[in-house]
């Protein structure tokens, strides 16, 4: 008898053809991208160039972020229009740490307060701003604050059974709410400016090569990571458990299962991998503001994961991409008509393609039933 010799990471990736092209692509970019940049000249016709390292490094996070969506929606039937919101929080805790390491190379020279405190007549740093200056503790909170927040407001919406459209209201009013928040001057982060000019990154400068190359691999790495998180997660009993309480959340809680506890969990992991794509984000753009907290940026990512395929892991990661690099396009080619083309996209996708650009390959690659003889010309004798 033959022992089975595979490990669970490689069972996650083997069970499914998306997995394994999902997981092949992710770490092949992940190595390709930055030794095309690195290695190659810049006459090459294979070099790609810096700028497109970084776009493509948002992208990825946006993917993440999209799969993130896709783990409570897809598979539980939470539709959050406030993981913009996780998003936003975690990309303020990387900018938090990164303003800690400009020291007394900003414009007014305080090696200890940021510039716009400096501007604002602040005295001293505030007491959350205290710890800032190390990484693994900016990278812990990163993980906590999204986490802790989707954990008080699960909490309390899923306790008090609030489903449906009501919970996608709260969920936007939370964030909006934060948006108000977040522009005020008295808060401590920047008020409309946000963070930016940020200088490095682990003692590395963050316009170099390297420094970007190095985020872009991060990037497809954290995307390869959540992938294998939410597959583990979906393909499991309690993932089992979370498609009955989509499909019918009464019936299951009368089966006896304590169904917001179930909810509760899923939608804190996803807001922390929001908030891991938001502290990727940010050193790959350069800032962080309030404008990240906007409803209308919820909204895009559920458009995201509906034209990728909703309920398909790797389908939120493909419609991450596509739209965003279409968002890209358009808006330098037609940057009038390029929300409408978006609002557009959403509903063509709601009436025609209700599964998303994934659903619909895997509709086209199931045959066709066979047909009957003799729609082919053929007849059978009586004996056959």
């Amino acid at each position: 008898m033959i022992a089975n010799t595979t490990g669970p990471v490689t069972a996650l990736v083997m069970g499914s053809r998306g997995a394994r092209i999902t997981m092949a692509l992710l770490l092949g970019a992940a190595i390709l991208v930055p030794a095309l940049n690195l290695l190659l000249p810049e006459t090459s016709v294979f070099h790609v160039p810096n700028y497109l390292v970084s776009l493509m490094g948002k992208y990825l996070c946006f993917a993440l972020l999209a799969l993130s969506v896709d783990l409570i929606w897809g598979y539980c039937g939470i539709l959050s229009l406030g993981h913009g919101a996780f998003f936003s929080l975690g990309g303020y805790a990387m900018g938090m740490y990164l303003m800690r390491q400009i020291g007394d190379r900003g414009v007014y020279g305080n090696p200890e307060l940021p510039d716009f405190m400096v501007f604002l007549n602040w005295q001293e740093l505030p007491w959350y701003w205290y710890g800032f200056d190390n990484f693994a503790f900016a990278m812990v909170m990163v993980l906590v604050v999204p986490g802790l927040l989707a954990f008080v407001f699960g909490w309390f919406a899923f306790r008090s059974r609030v489903t449906g459209v009501y919970l996608s209201i709260i969920s936007q009013a939370m964030t909006f709410a934060l948006l108000l928040a977040f522009f005020r001057n008295d808060m401590g982060f920047g008020g409309n400016n946000g963070l930016t000019d940020f200088k490095e990154i682990l003692g590395f400068d963050l316009t170099s090569n390297a420094v970007r190359a190095a985020l872009f691999a991060s990037s497809a790495l954290a995307v390869a990571f959540g992938y294998l998180l939410c597959r583990f997660i979906v393909t499991s009993k309690y993932g089992r458990v979370l498609v009955a309480v989509r499909d019918s959340e009464s019936r299951t809680r009368f089966l006896g299962y304590r169904v917001e506890h179930y909810k509760l969990l899923a939608f804190t992991v996803s807001a922390v991998l929001a908030g891991i794509a938001g502290a990727l984000y940010v050193p790959q753009v350069g800032i962080i503001n309030p404008s990240e907290f906007s409803p209308a940026n919820s909204i895009e990512i559920v458009i995201w994961v509906a034209v990728g395929g909703r309920g398909y892991l790797h389908g939120a990661i493909l419609g991450a991409i596509v739209v965003n690099y279409a968002k890209t396009y358009f808006t330098g080619a037609l940057p009038e008509v390029w929300l409408f083309m978006l609002g557009g996209l959403f509903i063509a996708t709601t009436l025609f393609l209700p599964k998303g650009i994934v659903g619909l390959m895997e509709k086209m690659k199931k045959k066709p039933p066979a047909k009957p003889a003799a729609e082919h010309g053929l007849t059978q004798g009586a004996g056959d």
